[in-house]
């Protein structure tokens, strides 16, 4: 039997896995303790910093993190000031945007992040947010709201639809626009003049009083698989698939590469004394390799030396 092919054993390991879970339906929760659940459970979300302006030219500076991109031709960003949960109130960054139907939506990073939540607070109508901020507006050139001058990015937009989601507490208003014009920050661009996403350092919200923090540690790249076909997780034997050492991480590599290496590319790499090299750089006796080469692989994957693990957990 060849390393990679499954014993009868092995083959009976692919009973699904029992995990203990919390299952409810949306209604069995009272409107706040789901809006908990959802901003815990889908995050980290990016932060729509939206300025906008009333009919009498009162400006409003508002953070809201029901908001993403969707689109690039036309560019579309939708954000979503929901109505309050505990009044079913809305917000006056709806009631601007109904009457001047314009927003710059500035983008978050951690320079402004105390900054941002300070003008969340709900000040009276009318209230000047970038004055309570300390923030500086300066003047948009294609639409009437200002900007944020500390922002990174910052996108002028104009709104082509408003769409209610629901009347009680909790609903959402889908505010749709269509970005008309972009600033980008020079101090945030790479050498190529796209944006360098550790420079930029943008954060995001999470549930509570929870932030991340987008740079640094945090990043790290995911090979993105559609230029190629990879083998999948099906595919990878038994005997490593069922590994209780091996992540789910650790899987979706081995299962991203175009197929498995062949017992004479192992074989060549252990005559070569690839595979003593390799051991010897990670602390391991080759001898000893057998008890050891899940977690052995696992390091490597780590690393995202995907053909290296592979070729130790092809060792006999």
């Amino acid at each position: 039997m060849k390393p990679w092919e499954d014993s009868p054993s092995e083959k009976n390991k692919n009973a699904p896995k029992t995990i203990p879970m919390l299952s409810f339906e949306p209604k069995e929760k009272r409107t706040g303790e789901l809006h908990a659940y959802l901003l815990s459970a889908v995050a980290p979300r990016p932060i729509c910093f939206a300025s906008t302006i009333d009919k009498n030219g009162n400006v409003n500076l508002s953070p809201f993190s029901f908001f993403n991109v969707f689109g690039s031709n036309p560019p579309i960003a939708i954000f979503s000031p929901a109505r309050r949960v505990r009044d079913n109130s809305i917000k006056h960054t709806l009631e601007n945007v109904l009457e001047v139907p314009e927003v710059v939506i500035n983008m978050v990073n951690y320079n402004i992040v105390q900054q941002m939540s300070l003008s969340s607070i709900e000040y009276p109508k009318g209230v000047n947010e970038f004055i309570k901020s300390g923030l500086t507006p300066i003047p948009s050139d294609l639409v009437k709201p200002p900007r944020v001058a500390e922002s990174p990015v910052q996108f002028e937009c104009r709104v082509k639809e408003v769409k209610e989601t629901g009347t009680e507490g909790g609903a959402g208003n889908l505010i749709i626009c269509e970005i008309v014009k972009v600033h980008v920050q020079d101090a945030v661009m790479n050498e190529k003049g796209m944006i360098d996403q550790h420079k930029i350092d943008l954060v995001a919200r999470a549930g509570g009083d929870w932030y991340v923090r987008a740079s640094g540690n945090a990043l790290f790249e995911v090979e993105k698989p559609n230029l190629k076909m990879g083998i999948g997780v099906d595919n990878i034997p038994a005997s490593i698939r069922n590994s209780d050492i091996l992540t789910g991480n650790d899987l979706g590599k081995l299962g991203n590469c175009e197929r498995i290496p062949s017992d004479e590319e192992c074989r060549e790499f252990a005559d070569s004394e690839g595979l003593v090299a390799l051991c010897k750089e990670f602390g391991y006796s080759p001898g000893e390799l057998g008890i050891h080469k899940h977690h052995f692989a696992h390091r490597l994957l780590e690393l995202n030396r995907v053909n290296d693990a592979w070729m130790v957990l092809l060792r006999n």
